[in-house]
């Protein structure tokens, strides 16, 4: 009689095993976007190219702050188009120096909000505080000075009105470069009070002299 083979028994807990790798391997999913059809949807291609935009869109009438130039209304929204380009842009009146911007929608990082109402009583408290006396040179700080003025930051624009500030009207005490600067930042951050507090010029000034300690100097002046 012929010997009978001999079969290997396989174990049980091998085969769970085997089974326990397999779902263990990552499984790859792709995704396919289906239109409401269920056939798949091939990428669109747009031949007509657009003026990229930013997230934020100011509306007509709306005030902002162009750095360089203070605050200003937008007084239209216009569409051109520049080398098969489509662009908007905003109109702003800066009206206290009597100019008129054009600002591409895409360059808005050049434009900020006006403040909040909070921002501004923020900067109310700056103006109370004492001065910062720097020992540098003049033309350095007067740089410095001027950088802040055109940065558009509101607190920072305070912060010069505050630091150039003199309780006093007599000319000799400021050089004409301080005075220039002084009344620029004041000129600047009184706009954007009169923006955003909805307040007559006078009454701004009186806010913000007050704050100052400048109150007696205007009173003397009148």
């Amino acid at each position: 009689m012929p010997k009978k083979k001999k079969t290997k028994k396989i174990k049980k807990t091998s085969i769970k095993k085997l089974k326990k790798d397999k779902i263990k391997k990552p499984i790859k999913v792709v995704e396919k976007k289906t239109s409401a059809h269920g056939s798949d949807e091939k990428p669109e291609i747009k031949k007509i190219k657009k003026q990229p935009t930013e997230k934020r869109i100011y509306n007509l009438k709306d005030f902002v702050v162009y750095p360089k130039h203070g605050v200003g209304k937008i007084t239209s929204i216009e569409k051109a188009t520049i080398g098969e380009i489509d662009i908007q842009f905003y109109k702003i009146l800066i009206e206290k120096a009597k100019l008129t911007l054009t600002v591409p929608i895409n360059q808005q990082s050049k434009l900020r909000p006006i403040a909040s109402i909070n921002q501004i009583n923020k900067c109310i408290s700056i103006l109370k505080t004492k001065p910062k006396i720097k020992r540098t040179m003049w033309s350095r700080r007067a740089q410095e000075y001027d950088q802040k003025i055109n940065s558009g930051k509101i607190y920072e624009l305070a912060e010069v009105v505050k630091d150039l500030n003199k309780n006093t009207d007599i000319i000799a005490d400021q050089s004409y470069s301080e005075r220039q600067l002084f009344e620029k930042a004041y000129e600047r951050l009184k706009s954007e009070f009169e923006a955003v507090l909805k307040i007559t010029p006078e009454e701004v000034q009186k806010k913000m002299d007050k704050a100052l300690g400048r109150t007696k100097i205007s009173e003397d002046a009148q």
